[in-house]
């Protein structure tokens, strides 16, 4: 899942052949052990003691995305569910210009809250709008599938 850019990811750099390498590695190692839940071990460099940690199968799973995407050369930033958007960063989640996201804002189609001139919007509520926009297309789809098979 790419993400608005509202912090430099890899330091404003696409992820280089090597961040794409250590990435597939890494993915390659937790997908191995993700089925009897993947055990981390980090080497510290102070102490030069490994630490061990068990991963959820939840955090396995975040983590095998977060690898697979800088894996293939995509740059990922982070956003909290919680953290207020700009309508910018909002439109570039959704891939929609932003004049079209404030016309949905004026349509109250998500929460958001105005600040002066400007609005914010959570991030939570721009990824339930988007869940459920992108399940009304599949389900318009389907029914469009089933249509044409019905005329075969």
């Amino acid at each position: 899942m790419t993400l608005p850019a509202h912090s430099e990811p890899f330091g404003g750099h696409m992820p280089s052949a090597d961040d794409r390498q250590i990435a597939n590695q890494l993915r390659r190692m937790l997908a191995a052990r993700k089925s009897g839940g993947a055990t981390l071990r980090i080497q510290e460099t102070e102490s030069k003691k490994p630490v061990e940690t068990t991963l959820t199968p939840a955090m396995s799973d975040l983590f095998l995305e977060l690898l697979r995407h800088i894996g293939s050369g995509s740059a990922v930033t982070l956003v909290p569910i919680q953290e207020m958007l700009t309508t910018q960063q909002a439109a570039d989640l959704l891939n929609v210009s932003r004049p079209y996201l404030i016309k949905l804002l004026k349509q109250e189609a998500m929460p958001h809250t105005p600040i002066g001139r400007h609005c914010r919007i959570q991030a939570d509520d721009v990824f339930r709008y988007q869940a459920q926009r992108d399940g009304e297309r599949s389900r318009t789809l389907d029914e469009l599938i089933s249509g044409d098979a019905d005329l075969v």
